[in-house]
């Protein structure tokens, strides 16, 4: 599986743009994920803030994360357009029969695919040895480009479920 979606990123951002990311529940197929690529580019591009156009860019990333970027050097994103960015993910949720807003169900890297696993059953996994320390995970809490960049895929053993699983480092 490749891994590499950084280079996709918009350079013109600044690294503090807004990040938002939703997992979907399950995988889209190839004719969901390149519909939802154009609908979610579409819905960047028109994207506003108080009537002014908002410096944003919209990413289907593995075809299951849908990732909204804000760039607000120039004009700050207000709470109606996080409302009307809220709708949009709602609407596309109920077109592809998906679930974007279950924080509770976490994505790993396992056998080079995206594997979706509660939260309740990480440490199971852990001590199962369905996952290691070292298994990637998507840190959907990410809050900006930077942190996107840097610490999305990231091991668990770096991340704030190594304290909520117990993992020793």
């Amino acid at each position: 599986m490749n891994l590499e979606y950084k280079q996709l990123l918009n350079p013109d951002f600044s690294p503090y743009s807004r990040v938002w990311v939703y997992q979907s529940s399950r995988l889209l197929s190839l004719s969901e994920a390149l519909e939802a690529d154009e609908l979610i580019r579409d819905f960047a591009k028109a994207w506003v803030s108080h009537n002014d156009e908002v410096k944003a860019a919209g990413y289907l990333f593995f075809g299951q994360f849908v990732v909204l970027m804000a760039d607000e050097t120039h004009v700050t994103v207000s709470g109606c357009s996080t409302d009307s960015s809220v709708r949009f993910i709602k609407k596309l949720g109920e077109h592809y029969k998906v679930d974007f807003f279950d924080r509770q169900n976490l994505a790993f890297v396992k056998k080079n695919k995206i594997e979706i696993i509660p939260l309740q059953q990480v440490k199971h996994a852990l001590t199962g040895n369905i996952l290691t320390p070292d298994s990637l995970y998507f840190n959907n809490l990410v809050l900006n480009k930077a942190e996107l960049e840097n610490d999305w895929i990231i091991p668990i053993k770096n991340s704030w479920l190594a304290k909520k699983a117990g993992i020793v480092v």
